[in-house]
């Protein structure tokens, strides 16, 4: 009785982008793009609609040609060569599946375009197959199967031929939310195990969060900030980072910086200290994440301490969000853990909210 097929043998190469454009038509949608990826490394490029990111993808891919810039794997330039040259595995939103052919029959595709032999090439898909735990399902055709399991069967076709790059183009947006966020866990944990370098294309932004090393955050086709998820959710780089990643209260005002430290003020006057603003003193925008609003006794410590009228609040499953008017000024939104016992505070009752210096920061506009 033979034992498992052994593992797949993938090695993560470091992917170098250099000042890539891309133009149609006179328009210019992705603009002086530069970033890398480490080998083994899960970037996510994020942005809303018409941000330059699929166009991206596809350059890296070889399905676009490329204005101007420079693509690097494992320190070979590939900008000018054809797909099929590239050696990159690729899974789209669609899937691509072919119809007519079995599971098995899909994922050897890419092995029999490269004119594998037969016995190495049932062993290299029965791997494929096991990693994504579809062994069993050889004989089925796409049609039979789950959008879960149409999802995995393409991803073990782009991983099949041991590429040492994957790239991924809203693979879970045709899934609903319960099976996006399984397949989240399970595509980033199968990514870590092969160490396969992996860009990733999504406008999801709990999905970037969650699945990336690093995040790519593209607005107009350009970059407007790259890092890890928690700097770039803690510490946005501008505004539209800010109010594009999760969910921020932004108010518009004036930082002032002296002897005494930082202090933002509102435009309605609302006065906030601040600690190492990020943006240059004059007019600005305080960004401050509602899950950063203590509310009630919380409250009573925080140096930015006020009064609060709560206008609104909503029910999100194990949480509250609260919108309140502080201060008699400005509008802000609180979020906290839904109470287990205590009912939470009503709309007309008033409480203390707060924050630390150290919990909010400025950007420029």
């Amino acid at each position: 009785m033979s034992g498992p097929a052994p593992a797949l043998q993938i090695h993560g190469a470091q992917l170098e982008v250099h000042g890539l454009a891309k133009s149609f038509g006179g328009a210019r949608v992705v603009d002086d793009l530069s970033f890398t990826v480490e080998a083994g490394g899960f970037l996510t490029l994020l942005g809303p609609s018409g941000s330059g990111k699929t166009t991206t993808l596809r350059m890296i891919a070889g399905f676009e040609e490329p204005t101007a810039g420079e693509i690097v794997v494992a320190g070979e330039p590939i900008t000018h060569r054809p797909p099929y040259r590239r050696n990159i595995g690729v899974v789209f939103q669609q899937y691509a599946l072919f119809p007519h052919l079995t599971v098995y029959q899909n994922v050897a595709y890419p092995l029999e375009m490269r004119r594998v032999g037969r016995a190495e090439m049932r062993e290299r898909v029965e791997r494929a197959l096991g990693l994504v735990r579809l062994t069993g399902f050889e004989t089925r055709y796409p049609k039979q199967l789950s959008g879960g399991q149409q999802q995995r069967v393409a991803l073990a076709r782009a991983i099949v031929f041991e590429p040492p790059l994957l790239l991924m183009d809203e693979p879970l947006g045709a899934l609903d939310k319960r099976l996006r966020e399984l397949m989240q866990v399970e595509v980033r944990h199968l990514q870590r195990q092969l160490g396969i370098t992996t860009v990733s294309v999504t406008h999801d932004q709990v999905e970037a969060l969650l699945m990336s090393d690093v995040i790519a955050v593209l607005d107009g086709g350009r970059l407007q900030q790259l890092g890890p998820p928690l700097a770039v959710y803690r510490r946005p780089a501008n505004q539209f980072v800010a109010d594009f990643i999760g969910e921020s209260n932004l108010l518009e005002g004036r930082l002032d910086t002296g002897d005494g430290g930082a202090l933002f003020t509102s435009v309605k006057g609302l006065p906030v200290r601040v600690a190492a603003p990020a943006g240059a003193p004059g007019p600005s925008h305080l960004v401050v994440r509602p899950e950063y609003l203590r509310v009630g006794v919380a409250a009573e410590a925080c140096a930015n301490r006020y009064d609060a009228e709560v206008l609104e609040l909503l029910y999100v499953g194990d949480l509250v969000k609260y919108r309140l008017l502080v201060d008699e000024r400005d509008e802000l939104t609180a979020k906290t853990l839904a109470p287990s016992a205590a009912q939470p505070w009503r709309v007309g009752e008033r409480l203390a909210v707060g924050w630390d210096p150290q919990d909010c920061l400025t950007v420029n506009p």
